[in-house]
């Protein structure tokens, strides 16, 4: 009987609450948007296609921070990181809103170093909530995210990359927004 309990309480220890499966379908499809985005973009007018992609990764940032910031009022684990992420997000996002020419002409250069070191961060952190009950999306996601921020990061300051780093980003985005889509459907279900 002791032991029961024990295990009870050690397993109930390790539970991590899981966000709303309304959250996760927002960033899905608010992935797959941006993914879709990128990838259909290179095909018309660039100048367009580029001031596109900088107003809607600055409402994605915004998003996401917003949504981080909301997770710590339904779970306080972790509050601090989740804040932290939130505001950087924030940040981001608002001042990609707020200066989106000035945002397009730098975005180049800091883009990629910005989304790489983002996605490395926001990467290691899906991987870690996946591996301790959050789900293989999580994880999956987690792992792309991290992937595409390290070749992101490796590639920074490389004159012509942007189209690769935008093909790769936008693939990216395609399948860990599809993932977290379905992920998002099974948790509602469940």
């Amino acid at each position: 009987m002791a032991t029961t309990a024990s295990s009870i309480d050690t397993s109930a220890a390790m539970e991590i609450p899981k966000q709303p499966w309304w959250v996760t379908l927002i960033q899905g499809i608010s992935a797959v948007i941006l993914g879709g985005i990128m990838l259909w973009a290179p095909a018309k007018d660039k100048v367009d296609t580029w001031m596109v992609l900088v107003a809607f990764l600055g409402i994605y940032w915004l998003i996401i921070g917003i949504l981080d910031i909301v997770r710590i009022f339904q779970d306080n684990t972790g509050w601090g990181w989740k804040l932290f992420t939130g505001i950087i997000s924030i940040v981001a996002g608002g001042y990609i809103l707020v200066y989106p020419i000035a945002s397009a002409l730098a975005l180049p250069q800091i883009f990629v170093l910005m989304l790489g070191i983002w996605g490395v961060i926001y990467g290691i952190t899906l991987i870690f909530i996946g591996l301790r009950g959050g789900g293989w999306g999580a994880t999956i996601a987690g792992i792309l995210g991290t992937f595409f921020g390290f070749v992101l990061m490796a590639n920074y300051g490389v004159p012509g990359w942007g189209l690769s780093m935008l093909w790769s980003a936008a693939v990216g985005a395609l399948i860990g927004g599809i993932i977290l889509i379905v992920r998002a459907f099974q948790e509602r279900s469940a």
